[in-house]
Protein backbone atom coordinates (compact mmCIF):
# COMPACT_ATOMS: atom_id res chain seq x y z
CA UNK A 1 0.00 0.00 0.00
CA UNK A 2 1.36 3.63 -0.70
CA UNK A 3 0.23 6.53 1.30
CA UNK A 4 -0.36 9.94 0.04
CA UNK A 5 1.90 12.96 1.96
CA UNK A 6 0.79 16.53 1.06
CA UNK A 7 3.85 18.21 0.18
CA UNK A 8 4.08 22.39 -0.21
CA UNK A 9 6.64 23.61 -2.84
CA UNK A 10 9.35 25.28 -1.45
CA UNK A 11 11.60 26.14 -4.92
CA UNK A 12 10.38 24.40 -8.05
CA UNK A 13 13.10 23.79 -10.87
CA UNK A 14 12.10 21.99 -13.98
CA UNK A 15 10.24 18.77 -13.46
CA UNK A 16 11.36 18.96 -9.83
CA UNK A 17 10.74 20.75 -7.02
CA UNK A 18 11.78 21.03 -3.31
CA UNK A 19 9.20 20.46 -0.88
CA UNK A 20 8.49 20.37 2.71
CA UNK A 21 5.51 17.97 4.34
CA UNK A 22 5.12 16.12 7.80
CA UNK A 23 8.63 17.58 8.83
CA UNK A 24 10.73 16.06 5.81
CA UNK A 25 12.53 17.95 2.96
CA UNK A 26 12.27 15.60 -0.01
CA UNK A 27 13.09 16.44 -4.10
CA UNK A 28 9.96 15.58 -6.32
CA UNK A 29 9.72 14.59 -9.48
CA UNK A 30 6.94 17.14 -10.78
CA UNK A 31 6.53 15.19 -14.53
CA UNK A 32 3.14 13.72 -13.55
CA UNK A 33 1.66 17.06 -12.21
CA UNK A 34 3.22 19.57 -14.78
CA UNK A 35 4.52 23.29 -13.69
CA UNK A 36 4.30 23.73 -10.23
CA UNK A 37 5.14 27.35 -8.10
CA UNK A 38 6.20 28.41 -4.26
CA UNK A 39 3.49 27.81 -2.15
CA UNK A 40 1.58 25.20 -4.47
CA UNK A 41 0.03 22.42 -2.30
CA UNK A 42 1.02 18.42 -3.94
CA UNK A 43 0.16 14.95 -3.22
CA UNK A 44 3.38 12.70 -3.40
CA UNK A 45 3.78 9.01 -3.51
CA UNK A 46 7.68 7.39 -3.07
CA UNK A 47 8.67 10.99 -4.06
CA UNK A 48 6.59 11.73 -7.21
CA UNK A 49 3.91 14.38 -7.32
CA UNK A 50 0.73 12.51 -8.28
CA UNK A 51 -1.62 15.72 -7.97
CA UNK A 52 -2.06 19.07 -7.09
CA UNK A 53 -3.95 20.10 -4.12
CA UNK A 54 -5.43 22.99 -2.50
CA UNK A 55 -4.24 23.66 1.14
CA UNK A 56 -7.87 22.31 2.48
CA UNK A 57 -7.37 19.02 0.79
CA UNK A 58 -3.88 19.06 1.97
CA UNK A 59 -4.86 19.47 5.53
CA UNK A 60 -8.00 16.98 5.54
CA UNK A 61 -5.33 14.30 4.18
CA UNK A 62 -2.59 15.33 7.40
CA UNK A 63 -5.47 14.94 9.88
CA UNK A 64 -6.26 11.72 8.59
CA UNK A 65 -2.79 10.61 8.76
CA UNK A 66 -2.52 12.09 12.33
CA UNK A 67 -5.40 10.03 12.96
CA UNK A 68 -3.96 6.57 11.68
CA UNK A 69 -0.53 7.56 13.28
CA UNK A 70 -2.15 8.00 16.64
CA UNK A 71 -4.07 5.09 16.35
CA UNK A 72 -0.68 3.02 15.57
CA UNK A 73 0.58 4.67 18.85
CA UNK A 74 -2.72 3.45 20.99
CA UNK A 75 -3.78 7.32 21.47
CA UNK A 76 -7.38 8.25 20.82
CA UNK A 77 -7.76 11.26 18.26
CA UNK A 78 -11.27 10.98 17.57
CA UNK A 79 -12.01 14.24 19.09
CA UNK A 80 -10.28 16.20 17.53
CA UNK A 81 -11.52 15.49 14.03
CA UNK A 82 -12.28 18.53 12.28
CA UNK A 83 -13.96 17.17 8.83
CA UNK A 84 -16.47 14.15 8.37
CA UNK A 85 -15.22 10.67 8.21
CA UNK A 86 -16.63 8.66 5.42
CA UNK A 87 -18.26 6.24 8.39
CA UNK A 88 -20.05 9.22 9.91
CA UNK A 89 -21.91 10.52 6.64
CA UNK A 90 -25.07 9.74 5.78
CA UNK A 91 -26.16 8.04 2.26
CA UNK A 92 -26.35 11.39 0.49
CA UNK A 93 -23.46 12.74 1.88
CA UNK A 94 -21.71 9.51 0.62
CA UNK A 95 -23.17 9.65 -2.82
CA UNK A 96 -21.61 13.59 -2.94
CA UNK A 97 -18.54 12.10 -2.01
CA UNK A 98 -18.20 9.45 -4.67
CA UNK A 99 -20.06 10.64 -7.53
CA UNK A 100 -22.77 7.84 -7.39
Amino acid sequence: MCIGIPMQVIEANGRFALCTGRGEHRRINTALVGDVAPGDWLLVFLDDAREQIDADRAAEVNAALDLVLGAMQGTDLSGDIDFALPSQMSPEQMKALTGA
